[in-house]
């Protein structure tokens, strides 16, 4: 497990406004957080260095792109160095987790309809059993994450 950086008030507030809008200039970060600039602009760099903020990125509308069908498609046991082959060579795999419990994967992935979604998951079933469920509304997505709150020893 990572060593966690000590995170006070302020760059709680730099995370939270990050990651409601990463677009933010520097000044109006600070006018928000109620720091300076320069003293801003240190502490996301200090979070970055520190591994704490990874990167940043718009988020698209993939339907708009014309993927009209997301699913997650649980993979169960699978030799490892296959499966990540298959999912580096598919351009449709949006994410993909290799978690514990039943199966060895799951992969959320963005096709055009159910005929892509059939090619897609098909390449999946030749080297191991799949479980395929259409997302059919995202109630929760990209959710603000701050440390958790440590509770006072009774």
């Amino acid at each position: 497990m990572k060593n966690a950086m000590a995170i006070d008030t302020y760059d709680t507030h730099i995370l939270a406004e990050l990651q409601a809008d990463a677009r933010l200039t520097l000044a109006e970060l600070g006018r928000r957080v109620h720091l300076s600039q320069p003293a801003v602009a240190e502490r996301v760099r200090k979070l970055e260095a520190a591994g704490v903020i990874t990167g940043y990125r718009a988020t698209v509308d993939l339907a708009l792109l014309g993927y009209g069908i997301r699913a997650l498609v649980r993979v169960g046991r699978a030799d490892y160095a296959r499966i990540v082959q298959i999912i580096g060579r598919t351009p449709e795999v949006v994410n993909a987790w290799n978690v514990t419990g039943e199966d060895s994967w799951v992969l959320e992935i963005a096709v055009t309809d159910v005929a892509h979604l059939d090619t897609v998951v098909s390449k999946m079933c030749l080297i191991a059993e799949t479980s395929t469920s259409i997302i059919l509304k995202t109630l929760r997505q990209h959710q603000v994450m701050l440390p958790p709150v440590k509770e006072p020893p009774a």
